[in-house]
C-alpha cells in the first residue's frame, strides 16, 4: 500500500505536491526542486502528463526517477494521447517500475497547446480510465482478458467544486466513484464558503478529498482564471489584495494567501494539494505557515 493510501486511510490529514518534467531532457532543476523543496513536507508528488496540452518529457519516467529518490509519486494519467491499448500498458509498465498511485483526468485540449495540429484520441473518458485502472487491479484488461499478475495501484480522480452549476460535477464525481476511484484531488479553491457548500452536498460520499492549492502570483492571474477558467472563482477582496501588493511582496503575499486558504479548509477535507505552479520554493513556507509540519 502506498504513503498515501496509508495517510489518507488512516484519517491523517495528507498533503501533496506537484512537478512539471520540462520540455527538453534536462531533468535535474524538477528533481533538485522535489528532493530539496517538497521530499519530508508532502507524503507524495503529482507529476503532470503534458499538462495545458504541451509536449514534455513523460510523466511516468519523471515518477520512475522520484522513485528512485525516495519520493512517491503520482504518475498523473490523460486519455487525450493514447487508445485504451496504450493506457493500459502503461499503466502495467508504471506499476513494473514501482509507481503505485494514479491520478485519473481527461486533459487539456489539444488547441490549448504548442501541436494545436495533433489529433486528440480521446479512446477513453476519465470516468473509463478509472475503470480501467480497476479492473487492471482486478486482474482484467478492458476487454475481459484475464491477466498474468495484476497491479494494486491507489487511483483517484479529480472534481471541481466551484463549477456551476456544481451538480453536474458531483454526477461525475459519483460516476467516478463507483467505477473506482479511491481519491479525489480538486481544482483551485479560493473561495471557502463555495467549496463548505460542496462538501455538505457530498457529506455522504465515502471517499478522501484533497482541496486544490494553486499558487495565487498576482491579481492579473487571478483575473485571467475568473474570465477564462471554467469552475475557478478568485474573490473580488482576494484578487484587491493581490492589486494592492508591491511586486517585490508578491511571493509573501502569495504564502499568506494559501496558507489562511488552508487553515481555512482543513476542517472540510481529508488533505490539500500544492500546485506552486513554477514557485516551489513557496512550498515550505506555505506548509509551514499553514501549521502543517
Amino acid at each position: 500500500m502506498s504513503k498515501l493510501a496509508q495517510k489518507l486511510k488512516s484519517g491523517e490529514f495528507a498533503v501533496t505536491g506537484e512537478i512539471g518534467p520540462p520540455k527538453g531532457v534536462n531533468i535535474e532543476g524538477p528533481l533538485h526542486e522535489a528532493k530539496t523543496l517538497l521530499k519530508d513536507r508532502v507524503v507524495a508528488v503529482n507529476v503532470t502528463d503534458n499538462q495545458s496540452a504541451v509536449m514534455r518529457i513523460g510523466s511516468m519516467a519523471v515518477c520512475h526517477l522520484l522513485k528512485q529518490n525516495g519520493i512517491e509519486p503520482i504518475f498523473q494519467m490523460v486519455t487525450r494521447d493514447r487508445n485504451q491499448i496504450a493506457l493500459q500498458s502503461d499503466l502495467l509498465s508504471a506499476w513494473v517500475l514501482g509507481i503505485e498511485n494514479v491520478l485519473c483526468l481527461t486533459g487539456d485540449h489539444n488547441n490549448l497547446g504548442d501541436h494545436q495540429e495533433s489529433k486528440g484520441v480521446y479512446d477513453l473518458d476519465s470516468v473509463q480510465l478509472v475503470k480501467a485502472v480497476t479492473g487492471l487491479n482486478e486482474g482484467h484488461d478492458l476487454a475481459g482478458n484475464e491477466l498474468d499478475g495484476a497491479p494494486s495501484f491507489f487511483h483517484g480522480a479529480v472534481v471541481t467544486p466551484e463549477y456551476d452549476p456544481v451538480e453536474l460535477q458531483i454526477i461525475k464525481m459519483k460516476k467516478k466513484m463507483d467505477a473506482g476511484a479511491k481519491f479525489f484531488q480538486t481544482q483551485a479553491v479560493y473561495d471557502v464558503s463555495t467549496f463548505e457548500k460542496f462538501m455538505n452536498k457530498i457529506e455522504n460520499f465515502d471517499v478522501p478529498v484533497m482541496a486544490g492549492i494553486v499558487v495565487l502570483k498576482s491579481a492579473a492571474m487571478a483575473k485571467y482564471m475568473n474570465a477564462n477558467v471554467a469552475g475557478v472563482f478568485v474573490p473580488e477582496e482576494m484578487v484587491q489584495e493581490m492589486a494592492d501588493t508591491k511586486k517585490e511582496d508578491r511571493k509573501k503575499k502569495a504564502v499568506e494567501i494559501a496558507a489562511r486558504i488552508i487553515r481555512d479548509l482543513k476542517p472540510m477535507c481529508q488533505g490539500v494539494h500544492l500546485m506552486p505552479l513554477g514557485w516551489d520554493d513557496t512550498v515550505p513556507e506555505i506548509i509551514k505557515e499553514a501549521g502543517l509540519e
